[in-house]
């Protein structure tokens, strides 16, 4: 109680100064217990909101239905596989297999005998890996009806996850749900589709969360998401809500969040796989949830707040992912670690200037209100570290910067281990889900120093602004085997073969199989 009581004062300048010191003392108090002792989470009310986990997508029809042949044709002279009838119609509407061309085949009666997908020469890099991902685009341009793999596909699972992503739509705004065609693909014979339909339902609801408008997702509407594949997958869920933040000792979450009316919060899952090695890898997921972000009293100009929405793009990710690990039964011991808040400007915002007090004990002089995510980021990392995981995964729409250099379509990836980031760039080129690593290069370090703190949220100049957040976050981090920041965009700017134009959960996909690698490597 006092410290809450001192908190609310401070918050509104009324604390004298001598005050001051004891509530510096007061958190780090705070700090030391929690750092002993498992988070102590609690939630006065659960959100009630209804988390669509797309438990049954109607995009498959049994593997023996009766399906019209999509065939994947390359590029160049014709390889001889597909039938005579309809080789000639190929000549004759001059289809030559180029990149992402489709063409309708007709039977001698005018019905649809197959589809011809052209897969260019293999090398468009949209999206990257092999062409059998181009049939997602087909999902949502073909006739209704049901179709199956015909010739020229090598990888019928990515096939067959690339025809359900790209079969997403986010219709909850539509009237009358515009629920459209019914296309289905035919089960690939031999796949694991469980696997599939769980990637492709987790995928579709991150898609969810950064498509829903603020005015239907707050912290709260982020904690029912975490709660629902909790619940789905028999995990555990808690949450700090509001002034217990401050209570619990996560003060840079609470300052980011309490110029809003929706409470900010850290939400915990913790799973492992029943039956599982008590000695399974430790896996700790970092996402931040930063609902809507008008940039604070730093405010960004309108044309920046046009898709702030997704800026709890890198919760969705973590969501999803989570919700894959789960739903396929992988051998880690999981913990998934949310931090939730809208970035609001009020006479209670937190302003330029201001020195924070972290769980970690570092205090943090605030540059720009506008860099935010670093510092909800830090409380969140500060508890995963205290429970030295073997890796730490952050997701998180962080900078600009990261976008300047690498456009929309490639995630920035900085870590510490040189064998997890090679991993990480080959299996995200070949699936379809690339990533690029950028350094945590030492010698910018010092440019968040700070005169008056322990750090500065941001450094003063515009250069190496992913860089330098990165750099930020690995303060946070001292007890973790390995570290992997994952700065993305989470947003398509248009349509493309595994998605449309909306809300995209970056890295997901790569990060999972990673994981999935090295928990059968060790079995």
């Amino acid at each position: 109680m006092v410290l809450r009581r001192l908190a609310a004062l401070h918050k509104r300048g009324r604390v004298p100064p001598d005050s001051e010191p004891c509530l510096a003392a007061t958190f780090l108090h705070q700090r030391k217990v929690t750092s002993e002792n498992a988070l102590p989470m609690t939630s006065a009310n659960e959100p009630t909101t209804t988390v669509n986990l797309h438990e049954t997508l109607d995009v498959f029809a049994p593997a023996d239905a009766d399906a019209i042949p999509i065939h994947l044709i390359p590029a160049g002279p014709s390889d001889g596989t597909l039938p005579p009838a309809a080789q000639r119609w190929a000549e004759t509407i001059g289809f030559k297999g180029a990149s992402k061309a489709h063409a309708l085949i007709p039977d001698a009666n005018g019905s649809l005998a197959a589809v011809l997908l052209g897969a260019g020469d293999g090398q468009s890099g949209d999206p990257s890996g092999p062409s059998d991902l181009l049939l997602g685009q087909l999902a949502g341009a073909l006739p209704e009806g049901t179709y199956r793999l015909g010739g020229g596909f090598a990888e019928p699972g990515l096939a067959a996850l690339s025809w359900a992503l790209g079969a997403y739509r986010f219709r909850r705004y539509k009237s009358g749900n515009g629920t459209g065609n019914s296309v289905r693909l035919a089960a690939p014979a031999g796949l694991d589709m469980a696997h599939v339909l769980n990637t492709a339902a987790a995928v579709w609801l991150g898609r969810d969360l950064i498509n829903t408008p603020a005015s239907d997702l707050g912290p709260a509407e982020v904690e029912a998401a975490v709660r629902a594949i909790g619940s789905a997958h028999n995990a555990t869920v808690r949450s700090v809500v509001g002034d217990d933040l401050l209570a619990q000792n996560f003060p840079m979450i609470h300052a980011v969040g309490r110029a809003s009316p929706r409470a900010p919060r850290l939400i915990e899952l913790d799973w492992q796989k029943p039956g599982g090695r008590p000695d399974a890898p430790k896996i700790t997921l970092v996402g931040k949830g930063i609902t809507f972000d008008t940039g604070g009293l730093d405010i960004k100009p309108a044309s920046a707040m046009l898709i702030m929405k997704k800026d709890m793009g890198g919760a969705a990710v973590a969501i999803a992912l989570a919700h894959m690990i789960m739903g396929q039964g992988l051998d880690v011991r999981l913990k998934l670690l949310i931090a939730s808040a809208e970035n609001s400007i009020s006479g209670d915002a937190f302003r330029p200037g201001d020195i924070l007090h972290s769980r970690a004990g570092h205090t943090v002089e605030i540059g720009n209100t506008d860099a935010e995510g670093r510092l909800v980021l830090a409380d969140a990392l500060a508890i995963a570290d205290e429970g030295a995981p073997d890796s730490i995964f952050v997701f998180a729409t962080l900078t600009g910067a990261a976008r300047t250099a690498l456009g929309p379509e490639l995630p920035a990836l900085f870590t510490n281990d040189d064998a997890l980031a090679a991993a990480l760039q080959q299996t995200g080129v070949r699936i379809g889900d690339p990533l690029w690593r950028l350094p945590l290069w030492p010698g910018y370090d010092r440019n968040l120093d700070s005169d008056i703190a322990d750090m500065n949220n941001v450094w003063e100049t515009p250069f190496a602004g992913s860089i330098t957040a990165a750099l930020f976050l690995k303060r946070f981090v001292k007890n973790a085997k390995r570290f992997a920041h994952f700065d993305l965009y989470g947003w398509r700017p248009g349509p493309r073969p595994l998605g449309p134009k909306g809300g995209e959960v970056q890295t997901a996909r790569t990060v999972l199989e990673i994981i999935r690698a090295e928990s059968e490597a060790g079995a």
